[in-house]
């Protein structure tokens, strides 16, 4: 049977997230430049998560992590808002519904942490993830907010939470 977990981010989960990351970029075909793969954060994503107003969730399946998202205030941008960050998922994590549960957690404490919109970057051939995005009341946007430095992402979508 599969032990499925949905838990905050641990210092010892850093390396095993950043290869999932990584790895579904490269599926993607997603610029190395740009885009969340050049993130420094990347490497140390406990630590970037454990800031005021920020949390990670990794999703383990008997003991591997094979999925996470979080989220952060938005960059360089005044206002209550915050973005959904590194929402990313191994195939066989993909199409099971962990994604509307991971952006259901996400959400829920970003209302805690006060937030009043939630912004997000994606790239325009992740056509899966806008659909769920749309789904939960994200809206497209014709330009981008704040300044992630992730100018390779060209899809732009905000939700009222």
């Amino acid at each position: 049977m599969n032990e499925i977990v949905i838990r905050p981010i641990k210092q010892k989960d850093n390396p095993q997230i950043a290869k999932v990351i990584r790895e579904v970029l490269v599926e993607f075909g997603v610029p190395k430049i740009g885009t969340a793969y050049a993130d420094t954060s990347l490497d140390r994503m406990f630590e970037t998560y454990t800031q005021d107003k920020s949390c990670y969730f990794v999703l383990e399946e008997n003991s591997k992590i094979i999925g996470g998202a979080g989220v952060r205030p938005l960059d360089n941008f005044e206002g209550n808002v915050c973005e959904l960050q590194k929402m990313y998922f191994s195939p066989q994590a993909r199409g099971r519904g962990f994604g509307s549960l991971m952006m259901d957690k996400c959400l829920k404490n970003a209302k805690a942490f006060g937030f009043e919109k939630c912004y997000l970057e994606t790239m325009p051939y992740m056509k899966d993830a806008q659909k769920l995005y749309a789904k939960v009341g994200f809206q497209p946007l014709d330009k981008p907010m704040g300044d992630t430095g992730h100018y390779a992402c060209n899809v732009w979508m905000l939700k009222e939470i």
